[in-house]
């Protein structure tokens, strides 16, 4: 029996967007994945002491983005566990809960180009072969981990909508129906002065 395909796709999804749903399709489809696994993360390593959106309304924001979307699901592992949120960790835990699946991590080429200094990047390209998401060209390799790189653009940024929304414009063109209300009836960034990359 051929083994699962699974895509891990972390991040603080802050709030979660349509360029999120756009390079998670195409993943799927260039790497004919059976599944994507989004985990919202509670304290990014790479972002500590950066204000964020509450965990519980950013994990219901992935709910709500992806609940049409039957290959996708979202995991609140990350949230759950310890801050600071270490991928490797991650990754080891989902590799037990999937034994027999064939496991990848979703990521950005900036991600990509930074990971030799992540903690412990060894012990995640152990665990996962690495999908990387490029914009400008193709990412170079990283010796000895397994690289499968997709291009694509959407111009859709977590950051620029924040600053909309707390300038009182809600950028409907880069959001789910349902996240953009969410975002509105929760009034969420809207009294925020902090700039949350």
């Amino acid at each position: 029996m051929k083994p699962e395909r699974i895509a891990l796709f972390g991040g603080t999804f802050d709030p979660i967007h349509l360029g999120h749903l756009e390079i998670a399709r195409l993943a799927k489809e260039a790497l004919e994945l059976d599944k994507v696994i989004f985990l919202p993360c509670r304290t990014s390593p790479h972002k500590q002491g950066i204000e964020t959106a509450p965990a519980a309304d950013r994990l219901e924001m992935v709910r709500l983005a992806i609940a049409e979307l039957p290959w996708a699901e979202v995991d609140d592992h990350d949230l759950a566990a310890p801050a600071p949120s270490y991928s490797y960790l991650t990754a080891e835990e989902m590799a037990r809960r999937h034994p027999d699946a064939k496991l990848f991590w979703l990521m950005g080429a900036d991600q990509w180009r930074a990971l030799p200094r992540w903690a412990e990047p060894g012990r995640l390209a152990r665990v996962v072969d690495f999908i990387v998401f490029a914009r400008d060209g193709a990412p170079l390799p990283h010796s000895g981990w397994e690289m499968h790189a997709f291009s694509g653009t959407h111009p859709a940024s977590a950051t620029a909508i924040r600053e909309a929304v707390r300038n009182g414009n809600m950028p409907l063109n880069w959001l789910p129906a349902a996240v953009a209300d969410y975002i509105f009836r929760h009034q969420l960034y809207a009294c925020s002065s902090s700039d949350k990359s």
